[in-house]
């Protein structure tokens, strides 16, 4: 007897957690739908938009690489225009990339008023990665060397020859030359000795510098 009593027991139970469940899923059960649709939809949102970031990132990779083509067969202006397009309209990193290599085509095209310009345009861009900025500015002032002013060349570089820059010294190289045209030969034998005394200045700027600075003693014209 006590073992249908249990029996009965456990049946109602049963019987009452299936009422409750029904009696939940009565009222909660369209909140649960609704739920586990937008976790779906959120989810499929999710895999939609890397899709299209990979795709169209893909398709500006392509435009890239097409348009450097263009530059290396010499096609100055189609490449510049192709560079253009993809800085409008292009995804990821490609925009500031093709913003750079812009410039070069305009400064390879012998404008270089243009690609100082747009040199100084990418060093401006706060999108831009740090190093890619600084190469900008370092860009530019080689440009102004031949024909700019030192100060314009030094706007572009001294900020560059601090601490321990990666470009410090091609930064000094470019303003100790600068200075040299300008015929300042006192600032340009301090730019090109801070080369000579940089341990870790790459061997042919070092070797450069050292040119200039026994063309500067030879001169007479610099302590």
């Amino acid at each position: 007897m006590a073992q249908d009593n249990d029996s009965f027991i456990r049946e109602v139970n049963e019987e009452l957690r299936s009422d409750q469940f029904k009696n939940a899923w009565s009222r909660y059960g369209k909140i649960a739908i609704g739920v586990a649709v937008v976790i779906v939809v959120a989810t499929a949102g999710h895999r939609g938009y890397e899709y299209w970031q990979s795709h169209n990132a893909s398709q500006s990779g392509d435009r890239f690489l097409a348009a450097l083509n263009l530059a290396s067969e010499g096609k100055h202006d189609e490449a510049l225009a192709a560079f253009q397009a993809l800085e409008q309209d292009g995804t990821g990193d490609y925009p500031v990339l093709a913003q750079m290599r812009a410039a070069a085509v305009l400064a390879e095209k012998g404008d270089t008023a243009g690609a100082v310009t747009a040199f100084r345009a990418v060093s401006a861009r706060s999108s831009a990665p740090d190093a890619m900025r600084d190469v900008a500015k370092l860009r530019a002032a080689w440009l102004l060397i031949d024909t700019g002013t030192y100060e314009e060349v030094s706007a572009e570089a001294e900020v560059l020859t601090g601490g321990n820059h990666a470009l410090r010294n091609s930064a000094r190289e470019a303003l100790g030359l600068s200075a040299y045209k300008a015929e300042d030969m006192a600032r340009a034998k301090e730019w090109f000795q801070a080369i000579a005394d940089d341990a870790t200045a790459p061997r042919n700027v070092a070797s450069r510098a050292q040119i200039m600075l026994d063309n500067i003693a030879a001169s007479g014209k610099a302590p």
